[in-house]
Parts: C-alpha cells; structure tokens; sequence
C-alpha cells in the first residue's frame, strides 16, 4: 500500500511537471504544422518545398538541441543536492557552446543548395524555394538554441510553466507573422511558403528574448545571478557538458535524419507522395509531443533524486513516466487511426494527396507505442547520465534496422513490389520497436546496479 501512494504521488507530481511540457512542446512543433498548412494553401509545391527545407533543418538545430539537453539532468541534480550557486556557470557555458554550433549549423544551412543539389530528379522552382526557405530560417539558430539553454535551465529547476506560457505566445506570434508575409498583407511582400521562414527566425529570438526577461525578473531566479562570474569558456565545465551532450545530440541527429532522408528520398517519386508523406509525419511528429514531455519530466524527476541520493525513488520516478506514457500513446494512436482521413482533409483537400497520408497516418498509429516507450526511456536515461547506451541503441536500430528495411521495402522488388512511401513507415516501425526493447534492457541493467554503483554513474 505504501508504494502505491508513492506511484501516485509521483504520477501527481510528473503531470505537474509534464502537463506544461506538454503545451510548450505542442507550440513549438504546431509552429511546423501550421507552416506546412499555410504553405499547402499556396500550392503542393510551396508545402513540398518546406517538407524539403525541414529535412534539412532538423538533424541540424536538433543535433545542437541534444548538446544543450546535458544541461538539464545536470541542473536537476544540483537543484536536488541543494546547490543552486553553481547553475548560473552551467548557463554560461550552455550559452558559449549554443554560439559555437550555431556559426556552424548557419553557414551550412546558408549552403545547403549543394545538399539539395544532390537529389535525384527534383524540380527546379522546388529546389529554389528550399533553399530560399533555408536561407531565411538560418538566421533564427541562436535565439532557438538560446531559448534552449534558458528552458533547460527553468525545466531542470522544475520551472516548467515560463516554457509553456512563451511557446504559447510564440505560437500566435507565428502564425500572425505567417499569414502577413505569405500571403503579402498590409503592404508587404508576398512570399509564399518561403515566408515561413522568416516568421520561424523572428519567433525563435523573441521567444529566447521574452524568456531571458523573465529569468532576470523572477524572484525564484534571483540567487542565480548574485555570483561574479566572468561570461568566459570553462574548458572543464564544457568538456563536461558535451561529454553528455554529445551522445545525445548523435542520437538526436541519427533518428532525425532517418525521417530526413526518408523524405529527400520520397522527393523524387512526386509531389503527391512528398506532400502525403509530410502531412502523416507532420501529424505524428505532433502526437510526439506527448511521449517526449513525459520524457523531459521523467529527466527532471530522476535527476532530482538521485541529486538526493534517493536511488530508489529515482527507479519509481522512472516506473512512473514509463506508465504514464504507454496509457497515453495507446489513446494517440486510437485517435489517429479513427481520425486519420479527416486529420488529412485539414492540410490539403486533393483526394491523391488526402489518401497518401491517411493510408501513412495508420501505420503511424501503428508505431505510438514503442515511439512513447523509447523517448521516455531516453528521458530516463539521460536522468542516470548514461547518455553513451542512448546513441548506440539508437543508431543501431534507426541506421542499422530501420532504413535498410525501409529502403528494400519501399524502392527495391527484392521482398515485394516497391511499396513507396508506405515502404519506409514499415522501416520507421521496425527501427523505433528495436531501440524500445534495446532502452528498456538498458534501464532494467541500471536499476539492477547497486545505490553506490547507480550514484556513481549520475555524479560524473
């Protein structure tokens, strides 16, 4: 009886956490759903070339938004040891690595015309208009992984509501700024889809710049701003940082880019599959939302009490989200199943296009579960420190499994006629299962370590 008020406690104080997780998650990934919605009303071309451009962006920013994600199990274990006065440095140094990978990831995107250029087949004025999208979007880096740092520094701190409250904003923000550029209103310029991609950069620095203001003005981050530390590299502290970060950011990139190239690979086959493929993932990906929250808390819960040397609670913590998630991503997948065809409906209405992603959405729906299962167990995981398991897993499983079964089934005859589209979701089912099976043998592995061996691991 005594654990199971414990589970429920934990489960109380995890949807406390995770509920605006969940909301600031949403924002920021709707950002994506309503640019390729507002794109579609321009013509499949213009959302075709967004999808392109994403690809593109993601593995990029995402792999730098792995970096900045050490930060958080590092906060949280110093919040529960009780030792706020070293976060501020933590910051700084979150602050100094965003700005390194930043100047990278820009003059990449800035020449991102010699990646597109390698794709088979593709149209001419599709190839400009990613390029053109890329070259707008690439000036938003710093303010996105600056509003990183600063929400991983409130997330460890289990200040999760700012996050959720400034995604929101920056949600409206961008599909006011969206509707004005694409369509040309009040005067300016119509660019058409492109113009997403000056609405996304806009958004990303003022979100970074509204959450800068209130960490400066809260009172519950005062003491945080008290120390004299200089704003210069702490080759230690870095070191530290991406020695956790790192695996994580491959991780990051090595999962992004199996749905990256999926699409780069989709590109040739027509716009009609580009499009029913982008619709499906751009739905999935918002349903991901969900799991990946969960996830976040379950960083911040595990941390947290292994800062408090509580090994034991920290397993609960981790049980808990597990729970958590597996309910939630068996409801997602019911509602995408049912409601797959008029999700479709509301991002385009051509009938080849709708039943593309309709028929994708199924199988999405098919794969919620080890989705959830494998996110939150690399929340989990990154709660332990043990961040070097998550990269292996999951370039095995996403590199080794998922896209070579993906690109038999879907371009080649060898097993079956060549399925498309539908090919690859096959492969992203096989990929996700393996590294949800191979996450949860790894956390059971932990958990079955000794409190010394377990705190060991988590302090370094």
């Amino acid at each position: 009886m005594k654990n199971v008020k414990k589970y429920f406690k934990e489960t109380q104080i995890i949807l406390s956490l995770a509920i605006p997780v969940i909301f600031s998650q949403f924002s920021q990934t709707a950002m994506g759903v309503v640019d390729t919605i507002m794109s579609g009303s321009v013509s499949a071309i213009d959302m075709a070339a967004i999808a392109v451009g994403t690809s593109i962006w993601l593995p990029m920013i995402l792999f730098g938004h792995g970096l900045i994600m050490a930060l958080t199990p590092v906060i949280a274990q110093l919040h529960g040891s009780n030792k706020r006065k070293y976060i501020n440095n933590q910051i700084k140094q979150g602050f100094i690595i965003s700005i390194g990978i930043s100047i990278i990831i820009m003059i990449l995107l800035y020449n991102s015309r010699f990646i597109i250029g390698y794709m088979p087949d593709i149209e001419e004025e599709l190839s400009k208009k990613a390029i053109l999208f890329l070259r707008y979007l690439l000036w938003g880096t710093p303010g996105y992984l600056f509003f990183q740092v600063l929400r991983s520094q409130c997330e460890g701190l289990s200040q999760t509501k700012p996050g959720m409250l400034i995604g929101f904003f920056g949600f409206i923000i961008n599909i006011s700024i969206n509707y004005i550029l694409i369509y040309g209103k009040f005067g300016t310029y119509a660019f058409g889809g492109v113009g997403c991609g000056i609405s996304t950069a806009s958004v990303h620095w003022i979100m970074f710049l509204l959450l800068k203001f209130y960490t400066k003005k809260s009172k519950y981050f005062s003491d945080l701003y008290v120390d004299n530390i200089p704003f210069k590299p702490n080759w230690i502290i870095i070191k530290r940082l991406l020695s956790l970060g790192f695996p994580v950011a491959l991780s990051l990139f090595f999962e992004v880019t199996l749905f990256a190239l999926v699409a780069l690979l989709i590109a040739p086959l027509g716009i009609i599959e580009v499009a029913g493929h982008q619709i499906a993932l751009n739905f999935s990906s918002l349903m991901f939302v969900l799991p990946l929250s969960i996830g976040v808390s379950a960083t911040i819960r595990v941390g947290f009490r292994l800062g408090e040397k509580k090994v034991e609670e920290a397993h609960i913590s981790a049980h808990t989200t597990l729970f958590i998630g597996i309910i939630l991503s068996c409801c997602t997948a019911l509602f995408t199943a049912i409601m797959r065809k008029k999700i479709a409906l509301l991002y385009n209405n051509t009938p080849e296009v709708v039943s593309v992603a309709s028929h994708l959405m199924l199988l999405a729906a098919l794969y919620q579960l080890s989705d959830s299962v494998q996110v939150i167990g690399n929340g989990i995981l990154r709660g332990y420190k043990d961040t070097k398991s998550i990269f292996y897993i999951t370039f095995s499983s996403y590199w080794l499994l998922g896209l070579p079964f993906g690109y038999i089934l879907a371009l080649t005859n060898i097993i079956c006629p060549a399925m498309g589209p539908s090919g690859f979701w096959i492969g992203f089912i096989i990929g996700l299962t393996s590294s949800a099976i191979l996450i949860m043998l790894r956390m059971i592995w932990i958990q079955n370590q000794t409190k010394e061996q377990i705190l060991k691991m988590s302090s370094k």
